[in-house]
């Protein structure tokens, strides 16, 4: 019998399942890229399975710029056919696939020089908007691009320096929560028979009397056994990890990855009056201001990372570059009092070329999929928007030709979970809102979280009217998102709740610090937490706030990493 939701029982279930079955794909890595692929083959009718050594989301895809974009930027190094796949994909998540996740944004495009840059720019936003639409079927999924006076763009973004513009181009990308989606992905590979389990670590490869890779030897993080995952195919999809686990295959194939840092703050929303985004080209790459419901988020960086790889973390000197960058075309500067959250995520930069050049590979401009050893294959690159794409093409190169033929990818067409009716409950939010006595802003808020299964969120409060409470310090959140983390959504630790689902962790300046108590107490009551338990929860997520907040005093990152190290991690031995 299949499921949606991931919980501890489902969890037991599936690693049950793992050790008894043989799959055709097992996934290595839950971030948006596994995830997809773990929807990509399930829904195709293969037998699938996923496994994530620390939590879902856990590397770069809980520490993005949330955004869903084309890539202005590529346009420039005339990478058509690059920007026009990622802007089709952008189409599908608005339309189809995630339209309850993935929001239209405006941003602006401030102008210097009125005629040559307002001229060059219009013709590359306009290639923009008609790839789009071209991709769309001839269909505009966002508005198009809008030309703005320097008065127009003002009262737009009132915040910005006079003297930084002459004028403005408004256009339209997409925002999302990046690790809701990777989680909404896991929860609908498993609605298509998927088994999915987090805080799993492979130890090893396995492999048949040909030498091809035949499953993993793996440990269940949690209790400390031993398992051993028979597959028919390996997909390894972990990111900055990439090499670390194709090493355990041995063989000369495989990818070559780097890891480059990117950094982000967090302000308040009130403290820019700003209607719309905004987007700079720096001499390094851009910077996005992005405004959300609640708060802003700016970055981002783009520095070489030497360091470990599970707890990446702003340095004090790449705030400071932020912030200066924000402050290029801000008419009132922003400081350090302002931010009222940071975090830090490493993007795996693929070098350009395979570890073994004779092994069969299929290379796009962002991603690369090749054989690690025969029945192992390897995908990295690409970027969070072009998830579906990399994982259709990671699931087509393991299957070989023929098969991938006679079982095409559906997913271009497949609504995530919550996508399905959420026209519908856009609807009913007012009348939903008048019974549980929720202003239109939580209702937004709600909506836009859970889309059509919302009425399950709402079942669980007429349970227990007590989770229709907002949090004390954080009202921004109800008790019942909490207690969904933990029943649905897969949460098994305190920090889980903070970091990838109720996300205090980036969103707040003491990191949820003031949350620990009311969380973890809505935590072990849904989880069947002790008070032992419990207190260890609490205690091992404040460790983890103070070396954060310590973490970004430093001035460089071999310093900061050293300080963020210092805190234990929940489960030992969390890395791929």
């Amino acid at each position: 019998m299949t499921t949606t939701v991931l919980t501890p029982q489902q969890r037991t279930d599936s690693l049950r399942a793992m050790t008894e079955e043989t799959f055709d794909v097992l996934v290595i890595g839950g971030g948006v890229t596994g995830a997809g692929i773990a929807l990509d083959a399930a829904s195709r009718g293969l037998s699938t399975a996923i496994i994530e050594a620390q939590d879902w989301a856990s590397g770069t895809s809980s520490r993005s710029s949330r955004l869903v974009h084309g890539g202005l930027r590529y346009l420039y190094n005339l990478d058509f056919k690059l920007v026009a796949e990622a802007l089709k994909e952008r189409g599908r998540l608005l339309t189809v696939i995630a339209p309850h996740l993935v929001e239209a944004q405006p941003f602006l495009w401030p102008l210097k020089t009125p005629v040559i840059e307002r001229a060059y720019s219009a013709v590359g936003v306009g290639m923009y908007d008609a790839l789009a639409v071209i991709g769309a079927g001839g269909k505009k999924t966002v508005p198009i691009q809008h030309h703005l006076s320097k008065k127009g763009a003002l009262r737009r973004f009132p915040e910005i320096k006079p003297s930084a513009l002459c004028g403005a181009i408004e256009f339209y990308d997409a925002r999302v929560d990046d690790a809701r989606l990777v989680i909404t992905l896991v929860r609908t590979a498993l609605k298509y028979g998927a088994q999915a389990a987090s805080r799993v670590k492979v130890t090893g490869i396995l492999k048949d009397a040909r030498g091809h890779a035949s499953g993993v030897e793996a440990e269940d993080l949690e209790t400390g056994e031993k398992l051993t995952i028979k597959a028919k195919r390996i997909i390894n999809a972990t990111g900055v990890w990439t090499e670390q686990t194709q090493d355990m295959a041995g063989g000369s194939g495989g990818l070559k990855v780097l890891a480059s840092k990117g950094i982000h703050i967090v302000i308040p929303r009130e403290r820019l009056k700003a209607q719309t985004g905004l987007f700079l080209r720096t001499e390094k790459s851009v910077l996005f201001i992005i405004p959300w419901q609640h708060y802003w988020v700016i970055g981002t960086t783009d520095t070489a990372w030497h360091e470990q790889l599970e707890h990446p973390v702003p340095t004090s000197a790449d705030i400071d570059y932020v912030l200066a960058h924000a402050n290029e075309v801000l008419d009132t500067p922003l400081t350090r009092d302002d931010i009222i959250g940071t975090y830090a995520g490493l993007r795996p930069l693929l070098q350009p070329k395979v570890l073994d050049e004779s092994k069969s590979t299929k290379v796009s401009r962002e991603h690369t999929v090749t054989e690690v050893i025969p029945g192992m294959v390897a995908i990295a690159g690409g970027k969070l928007t072009t998830y579906r794409v990399m994982a259709e093409d990671a699931v087509d190169f393991a299957l070989g030709a023929a098969e991938a033929k006679a079982r095409p990818s559906v997913t271009f067409d497949l609504p995530l979970l919550g996508a399905d009716g959420f026209e519908a409950s856009v609807n009913q939010a007012e009348r939903w809102g008048k019974k549980y006595g929720f202003d239109a802003d939580r209702m937004h808020h709600l909506v836009r979280r859970y889309g059509s299964e919302l009425p399950e969120l709402l079942a669980a409060i007429d349970e227990d009217p007590t989770l229709a409470r907002p949090l004390a310090t954080a009202p921004q959140f109800i008790r019942a998102e909490v207690h969904r983390a933990c029943t649905v959504e897969g949460a098994l630790h305190l920090e889980d709740i903070f970091i990838a689902r109720v996300r205090l962790n980036s969103e707040a300046p003491d990191r949820g610090g003031s949350e620990v108590d009311e969380i973890a107490d809505i935590a072990a009551a849904a989880l069947g937490w002790d008070k032992e338990t419990t207190d260890k929860e609490k205690a091992n997520y404040r460790e983890r706030i103070a070396a954060e907040l310590a973490a970004q005093q430093e001035a460089n990152d071999a310093a900061a990493s050293a300080v963020r190290m210092e805190a234990p991690d929940i489960v030992a031995g969390e890395v791929h």
